[in-house]
């Protein structure tokens, strides 16, 4: 019996030693690897930058089929794809590899899993930088977008902007009220003469800034600063009232913010991909929230800045439209279908019925938002009918589409017969070219700068309807009046070299919007169909100079000279070959 309890306790001690020494060597291992983690493992705000750099440089620089000089500057510890090495699977590769960046950048940054088809990463990278270049990780390449927006071309200087250019009057500190319905007076205003109104002020809400950059020549400058702004409330503000915009043959809705702005919503009807049926004629079209995104970005890309900005958003059916709408005939429309999705039609001429409803899944619904203009009774726009209209009849053809020398005429008529009316109006013709749009009955302009302004570019939901086919009847009047601004000449020619390929600088600049992380604006194959008909414009151009030079021996004639500085330009741009 001692002996037994000898052993026992011989046994017990040396399990206590062995446990002694265990734990001894555990606290050793966790002592060792506290000491070195400040030494070998990056901070959470190095690591969130590395990730973010990771980002850009896999959805800029792996996308581009040519490197920009700029490139060998970049540390080779940041050259994450050469698309130079890319294999047939490269693109699917790509898209696995953005996912995965994404995701680790939304716990590292956030400290928490993704939430819903667009996270919060994703949405503050893309808005934050839509309008402006946006500030990039230290060592990141410059994109295609931005390196196209630093060219000379895109920041020639221009002459100081007079007060009677500006389409809406601020009003001056210290003066007394002037009656005038192109006045902006605040809430506030009222019996407060020292109020002060200025249009770069940054406590004016983005949309106020945005309607206050209007001028003259262009509805916003070029890298507007408030772009950034603009986008983020587009996008993601509150929404406090929706109703019907009436007018027009199809849905839309006027949303409005806490701030007092507006916005015009145009609901997903149809997938992306999905291309117009060829049977179908042009104004029986579907419109397309997507349309109106890349509409924006394109017109942004060519140098116009025509068309207001439009922004894509995922709206709740339910809780952001019909709880809070006080249109009745609206909110009559709405149903819910018989797998459970919350659908509406409204009430329009076509396409406003329960065949047609707009549905969400189940709640959630796809839609491009568009800034609204100025009120009319602040600033009247003038409707104009496009010389070369369509006819809009299933059988008749209109007079251009039959008379060889109509622009002859067009140019005799006024507003054509003077200023730069018809270089304005083939300036649309090349944005509706490019991107298939054959709907361009009408157009506006402020009635404020009577015939010597832009027009704007509204109205492009039946754009990208198809990419397989294009329609030469759009660049008629190209082709017929032979005539282009010199600066529009030299913007496409810019377009269509290897650095600055349209069709990569719309993907890039489509990539900022937050509807990307959804699915792609624009599909491949429309992007592709961006460069083979910017070629199409600039062989019509190079028609049109040898038809000159063979009836007048030169061919000057065709380009309409805009640019003061053109030999320090056209060094930068070398023609398409």
């Amino acid at each position: 019996m001692r002996w037994y309890t000898r052993r026992r306790s011989r046994t017990v001690c040396l399990s206590l030693a062995i446990a002694s020494l265990s734990l001894h060597l555990l606290l050793a291992v966790l002592s060792r690897s506290v000491y070195q983690n400040p030494c070998d493992a990056p901070s959470p705000r190095q690591t969130h930058l590395h990730t973010l750099r990771a980002l850009v440089d896999t959805n800029y620089t792996s996308r581009m089929s040519d490197n920009h000089a700029s490139y060998a500057k970049i540390p080779p510890d940041t050259r994450k794809v050469d698309s130079s090495h890319m294999d047939s699977n490269g693109p699917q590769k790509l898209a696995e590899k953005d996912a995965v960046t994404t995701k680790m950048a939304v716990k590292v940054g956030h400290g928490r899993k993704e939430e819903g088809p667009v996270d919060s990463l994703n949405m503050t990278v893309r808005v934050g930088k839509f309008g402006s270049m946006g500030m990039k990780p230290m060592g990141s390449r410059m994109s295609k977008l931005e390196a196209l927006f630093s060219h000379p071309l895109y920041n020639m200087p221009t002459p100081p902007i007079h007060e009677d250019d500006w389409l809406l009057k601020v009003k001056p500190k210290g003066k007394a009220r002037e009656t005038s319905t192109q006045m902006w007076v605040s809430d506030s205003d009222i019996g407060d003469d020292s109020a002060h109104w200025n249009r770069s002020s940054d406590i004016h809400p983005p949309w106020l800034r945005f309607h206050l950059g209007i001028s003259r020549w262009q509805l916003y400058p070029h890298l507007d600063p408030n772009m950034a702004s603009l986008a983020q409330q587009l996008s993601t503000h509150r929404i406090v009232s929706a109703v019907q915009k009436s007018g027009g043959t199809q849905l839309k809705l006027v949303m409005s913010f806490p701030n007092y702005g507006q916005a015009m919503l145009k609901p997903m009807k149809q997938e992306r991909d999905e291309e117009t049926n060829f049977n179908l004629y042009y104004f029986s079209d579907f419109e397309r929230h997507n349309a109106e995104i890349a509409a924006f970005h394109l017109d942004r890309v060519l140098g116009y800045r025509r068309i207001p900005p439009a922004v894509g958003r995922l709206v709740d059916v339910v809780t952001e439209i019909k709880d809070i709408t006080t249109d009745h005939k609206l909110a009559r429309t709405f149903f819910t279908s018989p797998v459970n999705n919350v659908c509406f039609y409204g009430q329009c001429s076509y396409y406003c019925s329960t065949e047609h409803a707009v549905c969400g899944r189940p709640q959630n619904l796809e839609a491009s938002l568009a800034m609204m203009l100025p009120d009319p009774s602040l600033a009247t726009r003038r409707t104009w009918r496009s010389p070369w209209k369509r006819s809009y009849s299933r059988s008749k053809l209109a007079v251009w589409e039959k008379d060889p020398d109509y622009c002859d005429r067009v140019k005799k008529t006024p507003p054509y017969n003077k200023g730069t009316r018809l270089v304005d109006l083939i300036d649309m013709t090349i944005l509706d070219f490019l991107m298939g749009n054959m709907d361009r009955h009408h157009y506006e302009t402020f009635e404020k700068f009577g015939s010597n302004t832009f027009l704007l570019h509204l109205d492009n939901g039946r754009a990208f309807g198809r990419h397989s086919k294009d329609e030469p009847s759009i660049l008629t009047p190209l082709e017929q009046c032979c005539r282009i601004r010199r600066s529009t000449l030299l913007h496409l020619r810019l377009l269509s070299l290897p650095q600055y390929r349209l069709s990569d600088v719309m993907r890039d600049s489509l990539s900022h919007d937050p509807l990307f992380s959804v699915a792609p604006l624009l599909s491949e194959l429309h992007l592709s169909a961006l460069d083979r008909r910017l070629v199409t414009v600039l062989q019509t151009v190079s028609r049109c100079q040898e038809r000159q030079r063979s009836r007048h021996g030169e061919g000057d004639d065709v380009i309409y000279e805009d640019v003061t500085d053109y030999k320090t330009l056209v060094k930068h741009v070398t023609p398409a070959r």
